[in-house]
């Protein structure tokens, strides 16, 4: 770890690759087309408070439909329903703790192979509700129960494989979006002038700036659909503070609260240099004077909590442009981890202020 004027850099062992070439550094990360990637539709997230959510909010649905054609009339539909609720919520709630605690090893699984777990669980935990709990009074009312039991997780399944295919070009038009956020044109114009300045008076800190720039093409060309380690985003973030130092200088202050920032966490690719790169444009930029940018990063149990401030100026206002970046970042954050992530924005004491909440993901080893 390598400090410069309040400024934290990681890397892995503090080396930084030179990039000689373009061919180089086109080298280190080889292009994958579209048919070698290929296009999967991959399993939910089962730990995923959303997910869950709606797939109680689907078994009790089926309950109502289920009370609707038993009920007599309309006058007897509630007490249908509670006679009905009390036989499926507790194998219904089993259902969804047990997926929830096997969440990491269902998503590694395909479409079919989840359909036929799920069927088996749904099954056994029907028999023992039944058998335990619920007992029914007839055979065909055990056999009923058992094939309602299937026909949900039928239904269920069929809804998530939906939903991913219906979100799958959601996702592809947010890595448009990121791509079309990314930094904005005039910082590299304003990089390269940045480098002729320093050439001829300091070759070595425009060699090092060079060397900046074309790792951070190439961090900014990576494939912004998979999540990335929050070290990795904070070395993108360090390499676009060096570059901004070429113009700001002493101007650009950033302090990193990293004491209790989990640096293994997944986020979603580009998630804090849009961020800060709008507190350097809207907060630093227009003022003469030196400003602070703080990023605070710590972990609140499973919660990933990520605050960002900036100066706030009277009389300076460009909020187009902040508004369309942080209204990318949202939209990633819930294509990511759905209801689980905010991201809430706020003035307070002369600061622009945005706070993002998100699951704690770590990457597995």
């Amino acid at each position: 770890m390598e400090e410069y004027g309040g400024l934290i850099c990681f890397g892995k062992g503090h080396q930084r690759v030179k990039a000689t070439s373009i061919k180089q550094t086109q080298s280190a990360a080889p292009e994958r087309t579209v048919s070698e990637r290929g296009i999967k539709c991959l399993v939910p997230d089962f730990r995923n408070m959303g997910t869950l959510l709606r797939i109680v909010l689907l078994g009790n649905a089926l309950l109502l439909i289920t009370a609707l054609m038993r009920a007599p009339s309309l006058a007897g539909l509630g007490r249908e329903f509670l006679e009905l609720a009390a036989r499926a919520e507790l194998p219904l709630l089993m259902f969804v703790l047990l997926i929830y605690f096997c969440g990491t090893w269902l998503q590694r699984l395909n479409w079919r192979d989840l359909s036929l777990i799920s069927s088996c669980t749904a099954v056994f935990l029907a028999v023992v509700s039944q058998s335990f709990f619920f007992p029914p009074a007839t055979a065909d009312a055990y056999l009923l129960g058992l094939l309602w039991a299937l026909g949900a997780v039928a239904l269920m399944v069929c809804y998530l494989h939906w939903r991913q295919i219906a979100q799958m070009p959601a996702l592809d038009e947010a890595r448009i979006l990121a791509l079309t956020s990314r930094i904005r044109p005039h910082f590299f114009f304003n990089s390269i002038n940045g480098v002729l300045g320093v050439m001829r008076a300091d070759p070595k800190r425009a060699e090092q700036a060079l060397e900046s720039l074309a790792e951070l093409f190439r961090d900014l060309m990576r494939d912004s659909r998979n999540l990335v380690t929050l070290c990795d985003e904070i070395e993108l973030c360090n390499r676009y503070l060096e570059l901004e130092r070429l113009r700001l200088g002493d101007r650009l202050q950033v302090k990193w609260e990293l004491k209790y920032a989990p640096l293994n966490a997944l986020v979603p690719p580009l998630m804090l240099q849009p961020l800060i790169e709008n507190a350097v444009y809207h907060g630093i930029e227009p003022n003469v004077e030196s400003g602070t940018i703080l990023v605070r990063i710590i972990r609140k149990g499973n919660v990933l909590d990520v605050r960002i401030s900036n100066p706030v100026f009277e009389g300076f206002q460009r909020a187009a442009g902040n508004r369309m970046a942080l209204g990318n970042i949202r939209e990633r954050l819930q294509l990511f981890f759905d209801l689980e992530a905010t991201l809430t924005t706020e003035v307070q004491d002369k600061e622009f202020v945005v706070k993002i909440r998100m699951p704690l993901r770590r990457e597995e080893k």
